[in-house]
């Protein structure tokens, strides 16, 4: 018994911890128009979609393993067999290319419509791409659509291609993962080679060294629902992260780099050896941008996926946590008006000072049932049958439906109260 008790309070402690991170993204003196992308598998066609819907202040795009802008042409099908190999069909990864004047039609559509920004914002970026020879997942074929399809917009002086490393489907780094040729979790390989500090490089010219020992800004955990309601019903966690340089909350002038994960890289994905068996923020740690962050006043922002067993659009799913680059939450995916894409602009928006923090809820105090406390941010969950108070962590109970009596003692922090004035 006295074993259970304990087991219980180390539980409430450590979930006390993980709730005492979550915060609101913040504010700070960013130059929007300096803003650039890269992303991983789902991740790299999610970075493609947003550079070409938002290039009025995306300067530049990183792609791993990605594919041309709207390949999948709204069809999970396309998105299996064409535009990656992760169908239950043979795969034709030769008819990406084919595609591309198709998509270029699409992409001109898109633009008369005003659902995406000019394209002729793209004439000056730069685009780094990487093609693992080994990638079995986004096969070498599908990358050079891509490479394609942005010679449509921009030089090809402007677009650097690297293909000459025998890397399977993962974030190559130089000093974390598996094996460069390995696939499998956390889909971070050791290849030698620091791709995010090479297209950080292409995207913004010559940097600073990145620093040599741990990273030394702030990592920030914040709630994703301000900026899409209710994210889990569209593919999105609760929260996502972002990494502030120490000069960067000093009030000097930033950039931010926004970083699009992998599939079966959301928080919640099993990875037996992230914290209790999740992903958690292994990408976030390890995939190679924060060191270069600290040295050269880059905000990253990393939004956060999440896995649906279906989505919006029936039958329709995504169960390893990607992002929508096929349609399975929105008709709109590729667009501005998409809402993972909406989602992510107002982030910046947020950074950049655009739009500001919501004012905490100050002076309530009332009962209800813990999971109407929930609804209204004065108490989260944990385990989904652990209550607790938002903000002094204490425990409510194990039931929803239980009544609790919450006063706001302090801006975000709620205690039990047996009554109130």
């Amino acid at each position: 018994m006295r074993f259970t008790r304990l087991w219980l309070i180390a539980l409430l402690l450590g979930a006390a911890t993980a709730s005492a991170q979550v915060a609101h993204l913040p504010s700070l003196k960013v130059d929007l128009n300096q803003t650039s992308v890269s992303g991983l598998s789902s991740g790299g066609y999610m970075a493609v979609q947003f550079h070409v819907a938002h290039s009025a202040i995306v300067k530049g795009a990183g792609v791993i393993a990605g594919g041309p802008y709207f390949c999948a042409r709204d069809d999970q099908n396309v998105a299996t067999t064409i535009c990656s190999c992760t169908g239950l069909t043979s795969c034709q990864p030769s008819q990406a290319g084919q595609a591309v004047p198709d998509l270029v039609q699409r992409t001109s559509q898109n633009e008369k419509n005003n659902a995406i920004d000019p394209t002729s914002n793209l004439s000056a970026d730069r685009v780094w791409l990487f093609s693992g020879s080994a990638d079995s997942v986004v096969p070498p074929p599908i990358m050079n659509a891509l490479e394609t399809y942005y010679k449509n917009y921009l030089p090809a002086s402007n677009i650097a291609y690297v293909k000459n490393i025998a890397a399977e489907h993962a974030m190559p780094t130089d000093s974390f993962g598996n094996a460069c040729n390995f696939r499998g979790d956390p889909f971070i390989n050791n290849c030698k080679f620091d791709a995010a500090g090479a297209l950080l490089e292409w995207i913004y010219g010559s940097l600073d060294p990145r620093s040599s020992g741990a990273p030394t800004g702030r990592l920030i955990e914040f709630d994703q629902s301000e900026f899409l309601a209710d994210p889990t019903g569209h593919g999105m966690w609760q929260t996502g992260w972002a990494y502030v340089p120490a000069a960067c909350e000093q009030s000097a002038q930033c950039r931010v780099h926004v970083v699009f994960h992998g599939c079966r890289q959301y928080p919640g994905s099993g990875y037996a050896q992230g914290p209790q068996g999740k992903f958690g923020d292994t990408f976030v740690k390890n995939s190679g941008y924060n060191r270069w962050a600290d040295t050269n006043n880059l905000v990253i922002l990393y939004p956060q996926a999440n896995a649906m067993n279906a989505g919006t659009r029936p039958p329709r799913a995504n169960p390893n946590g990607c992002w929508d680059w096929w349609g399975y939450d929105d008709a709109a995916y590729a667009t501005k008006g998409g809402r993972q894409i909406a989602a992510v602009k107002k982030m910046l928006d947020r950074l950049a000072g655009v739009s500001a923090p919501p004012p905490p809820p100050v002076g309530f105090c009332g009962a209800a049932s813990n999971a109407d406390h929930v609804a209204g941010n004065r108490a989260y969950t944990w385990f989904f049958w652990f209550y607790l108070a938002r903000g002094s962590n204490e425990f409510l109970g194990f039931s929803g439906g239980t009544q609790s009596t919450l006063k706001e003692t302090a801006p975000g922090t709620y205690r039990k109260v047996t009554s109130c004035p």
